[in-house]
């Protein structure tokens, strides 16, 4: 049976800082890999609100500005191709980064500004919104390691090359706390094309189809080691 391949951690140029490739042309690099869909996880960090967005406009301007990696992403995937909003959150009282799925833009703009919120506040809202948080590459350099039971599980396999990731470490961490775990290319760039990802045993149209299948049997993508059940 065909899985459905799907990038978890994938950045535009559009929207996040470090990112190289358009979103158009991330939606094609992807569809020529063999991936059925893409998760557009932006950076929503101090970096991204102080380069790309003027923070003396409206935030729901802001949040226009904010979108534009995913809704560029959206427009160009057409009918045979899923694209999902996510976003790599940054909060202002740590350097950790959060993957965060199962957003909408009509969530981020009712919940405003995030940044200054701790991350205890952030997990609160976001299950309350039905989404999931896990944290990024959490034993990369000058990442703090958060309560396991904050979370909703943690990036197992981080494929980017120009960062280390220390995986095995995320692997271990995982397994000794029965933390859910994904895997993510952390795109920027061509060299991270098709680096890591999740294949679900069933297609993923939706952000509700997402969270649900984040709670089920999955594999992860991962060079090393492929497989991941729970």
């Amino acid at each position: 049976m065909k899985q459905f391949l799907l990038e978890m951690h994938l950045h535009t140029s559009e929207t996040s800082n470090c990112g190289r490739i358009s979103a158009v042309d991330a939606v094609r690099m992807y569809k020529e890999k063999g991936y059925d869909g893409i998760v557009v996880t932006d950076h929503y960090s101090s970096g991204t609100f102080k380069r790309k967005i003027p923070r003396d406009l409206p935030y729901k301007k802001q949040l226009e500005i904010y979108l534009k990696g995913y809704r560029t992403a959206l427009k160009a995937a057409g009918d045979d191709f899923t694209v999902l909003l996510g976003m790599e959150l940054s909060l202002n009282e740590t350097d950790n980064d959060y993957l965060v799925y199962g957003i909408t833009e009509e969530f981020l703009l009712e919940a405003g500004y995030l940044l200054d919120m701790s991350i205890e506040d952030f997990v609160e809202l976001a299950h309350n919104n039905g989404c999931l948080v896990y944290q990024a590459h959490p034993f990369r350099r000058h990442m703090t390691i958060v309560q396991p039971e904050l979370l909703d599980g943690i990036e197992v396999y981080n494929g980017n090359p120009r960062s280390k990731s220390n995986n095995e470490f995320s692997f271990m961490w995982a397994a000794k706390y029965g933390l859910r775990g994904i895997s993510g290319s952390d795109f920027h760039q061509l060299k991270d094309l098709a680096c890591g990802g999740i294949a679900f045993p069933e297609p993923v149209r939706t952000n509700e189809e997402l969270v649900k299948a984040l709670k089920g049997r999955y594999n992860l993508i991962v060079p090393q080691d492929p497989t991941y059940n729970d």
